[in-house]
């Protein structure tokens, strides 16, 4: 939206209906490593990356919807191991915090002052979305919330 970029267009996934031949992983298994990457601090994409890489004893797991019938977040969710905030609003606060704190420290820096509104506005529009669901009824985004979520 703020950016000069275009979309990119043939960026889906193939589809499947079920998992490879190759991929044998138990789903009990998948489960269980899923939770342990969570408690270890992973978030969920960063979860499903180290489950394609590494894989669960061994065997890699390229898809763990296709292997389990569920998504990341809904296996997170069924074992309370999910996160107080969504992934994608928890990246932009820790972007916004971080370009604050370069503003602080550069306040004649027009672009980043640019950026810094831009990622703020994107926030703003998450915590809507997310309002009521995901967050309290009476959240609302500042610099200090933000940094209180992130330590």
């Amino acid at each position: 939206m703020h950016t000069r970029r275009r979309g990119s267009s043939d960026s889906d996934k193939p589809v499947a209906d079920e998992p490879p031949e190759w991929s044998d992983v138990d789903e009990d298994a998948i489960e269980e490593r899923v939770v342990e990457l969570a408690e270890q601090g992973h978030s969920p994409s960063q979860i499903g990356l180290k489950l394609r890489d590494e894989g669960v004893k061994g065997t890699p797991v390229p898809n763990v919807k296709l292997a389990t019938g569920k998504k990341v977040t809904e296996i997170l969710e069924e074992n309370d191991a999910e996160s107080d905030i969504p992934e994608d609003l928890y990246n932009l606060m820790e972007r916004a915090v971080r370009l604050r704190e370069h503003m602080d420290e550069n306040p004649q820096d027009a672009q980043n002052k640019r950026a810094l509104q831009n990622t703020q506005s994107k926030v703003r529009r998450l915590v809507d979305y997310y309002r009521g669901d995901e967050l309290d009824a009476d959240f609302t985004y500042s610099y200090e919330t933000a940094k209180e979520l992130l330590e």
